[in-house]
């Protein structure tokens, strides 16, 4: 069903939270998975040309270690795995990657970064109203229930 799974890391715990379930798919599916990590470095303000191409040099070091480590992850346990570093803006980089190299899924994290998104647009949201592939989002969001005392004493009129 899904013989090439790409799956987009941004170097965030966040981002990795979706391996567990990409392994189990790979397996179930017999599927080569390829993570990709974008390397982006805009330029800011007023930087040198020689500022802004160690930045670019130390962020595709930097890649190419987390990405071959994270692909030695899923190689140790079972998973056919490449990896990539593209350099790029990632929406538009995962979405040309994926119609380039025939991927059939592009599995992702997304955490509903609320108003912000909505205004700004996240990565994910990108990827899912341009891509040519299915998207499969895994919505990787912690919720952690407020404390007693915190509710008691943020309502008006208590405590």
């Amino acid at each position: 069903m899904f013989n090439k799974i790409l799956v987009p890391l941004d170097g965030s715990e966040l981002a990795a939270k979706v391996l567990p379930k990409v392994v189990e798919m790979a397996k179930t599916f017999k599927s080569q998975v390829t993570l990709i990590h974008c390397c982006y470095t805009p330029a800011i303000g007023e930087a040198s040309p020689g500022t802004i191409k160690a930045a670019a040099a130390g962020e595709a070091k930097w890649c190419s270690a987390f990405i071959n480590k994270a692909a030695k992850d899923l190689k140790d346990q079972g998973v056919d795995v490449k990896a990539e570093c593209v350099e790029g803006v990632p929406a538009r980089e995962i979405i040309a990657y994926a119609d380039k190299h025939n991927q059939d899924l592009i599995c992702m994290a997304t955490h509903g970064t609320g108003e912000v998104a909505w205004v700004l647009g996240s990565t994910a949201e990108k990827v899912v109203t341009h891509a040519t592939v299915p998207v499969l989002l895994f919505r990787v969001i912690e919720f952690k229930p407020p404390l007693l005392k915190e509710i008691y004493f943020a309502t008006p009129g208590v405590g």
